[in-house]
């Protein structure tokens, strides 16, 4: 059974780009969010296995809506990604109830299947 996605970021061109790739790597990537409130309302209409969330959603912080999918009844695993490395935001991501980090270049179905087989391990 392939994992189920929900991808939050505010970049259209990242979310059609992301979807195709995971697409072909056996991801079913249910829904798209570009912001904490799209994210958080079809978390919970979708009920995804995993989120990836964007660390910079424009405004907002992807760490905010990692902690906010955690409380949900029925949270999905969340993995932070980012075009910064991740010792950029080290800390925070080690803080946050996110199961890992993952850069966009190494975005892939086997990058989250392991993360998800795996938590933390990067």
């Amino acid at each position: 059974m392939a994992v189920r996605c929900l991808i939050v970021d505010d970049n259209e061109r990242f979310l059609q780009v992301a979807r195709d790739l995971l697409k072909r790597d056996g991801i079913a990537v249910v829904g798209v969010a570009t912001n904490s409130a799209e994210a958080f309302r079809e978390a919970e209409r979708l009920r995804p296995d995993v989120a990836l969330v964007d660390i910079m959603l424009g405004e907002e912080h992807g760490f905010d809506l990692a902690s906010a999918l955690a409380q949900a009844p029925e949270p999905p695993h969340v993995i932070l990604i980012s075009t910064y490395v991740e010792t950029d935001f080290a800390e925070l991501i080690a803080a946050s109830p996110a199961i890992g980090f993952l850069s966009k270049t190494r975005l892939s179905g086997n990058a989250i299947r392991d993360l998800l087989t795996n938590p933390g391990v990067p």
